[in-house]
């Protein structure tokens, strides 16, 4: 049956996940050879609270994680710039990304990365094309970046905080509701992600101005009314720049896909591959508790209610 009105689409950013557990968790090798699991094991323990219920109160029919292909994107085409201030990965971490999405696959869980393109663009495409079947979507991220997504029939949920982010509280984190972050965010611009956005302006002066104006196209075509003189100069010399930084905040919903929403179906994960990549890992603990969930059928699906032994790394 084709996805459509009454199903429900959870969309796991993948790099959250594997961030969060490589820093929840102290460093981890796996003994016969020293290969670095820590963030592995953390991440399958997530999956694990995922699949037992911990969902943010939404029941889904359908769940893909998503990951970045890599680091580079169209965006480094657009301002070489662009994410160039980060740090690089730790060395321990870096083997670790291919095996969370063996780790996923394991689950029976869909992962899907395209090059070329973010998670996050990947996560509005998806978003975009459930919505317009008619269906729900929880986006399972804190990313700020992601909520220019949020809207009728789009929610996100904070799992570290155990917080669902709709409307409201994208109108408290950026002071404007979801159809205009994208214009905040080239306003205020991203040190994080090296977004130059328009110097001198933050997010607060940056909701002052669009809710002003409307929007950001007007308020750069008025920028000469403006009254406060390093603010007007701001605007009038770098309107280029703050429109550049428009571009690289705004997601792509027309990433290129080679998958189906249909292939995200929830399915229970197969007992001998998912005990297998486990005992691959040297998880005996995570292994042996996996053995005894499935054995006693507690192991079914993202709508199964949470279970009070879960791991705790969401707390």
């Amino acid at each position: 049956m084709a996805f459509g009105k009454g199903d429900h689409l959870h969309l796991i950013d993948g790099s959250a996940f594997i961030f969060r557990a490589y820093h929840a968790l102290p460093p981890l090798t796996r003994k016969s050879d020293g290969l670095p699991i820590g963030a592995v094991a953390g991440f399958c323990n997530m999956l694990l609270r995922y699949t037992e219920g911990k969902n943010g109160g939404t029941a889904a029919t359908h769940v893909a994680v998503i990951f970045d292909h890599s680091s580079k994107t169209f965006r480094n085409e657009l301002f070489p710039e662009y994410k160039a201030n980060r740090p690089e990965l730790p060395e321990d971490l870096r083997p670790q990304f291919p095996l969370t999405r063996v780790a996923t696959r394991a689950f029976n869980i869909a992962c899907v990365e395209t090059e070329g393109f973010e998670a996050d663009d990947i996560i509005a495409t998806l978003t975009k094309h459930a919505v317009e079947a008619g269906g729900d979507v929880t986006i399972i991220s804190s990313d700020k970046d992601l909520m220019q997504l949020v809207g009728t029939n789009v929610v996100m949920w904070d799992a570290m905080k155990d917080r669902i982010i709709g409307p409201a509280e994208v109108v408290e984190k950026f002071g404007v509701g979801p159809e205009r972050v994208i214009d905040v965010q080239a306003l205020a611009g991203d040190s994080v992600d090296n977004i130059p956005g328009a110097p001198g302006i933050g997010v607060k002066t940056a909701a002052l101005l669009i809710n002003e104006y409307g929007d950001l196209e007007t308020l750069l075509a008025r920028a000469a009314e403006i009254k406060q003189p390093k603010r007007r100069e701001t605007l009038l010399t770098k309107a280029d720049q703050i429109r550049l930084s428009r571009e690289l905040v705004t997601l792509r919903d027309d990433t290129p896909m080679d998958t189906t929403l249909d292939e995200f179906i929830i399915r229970a994960p197969e007992t001998d591959v998912l005990l297998g990549f486990l005992n691959e890992m040297e998880f005996r603990t995570l292994t042996r508790r996996m053995a005894e969930k499935i054995d006693s059928r507690v192991f079914s699906s993202a709508q199964t209610p949470a279970k009070p032994d879960a791991p705790q790394l969401f707390q």
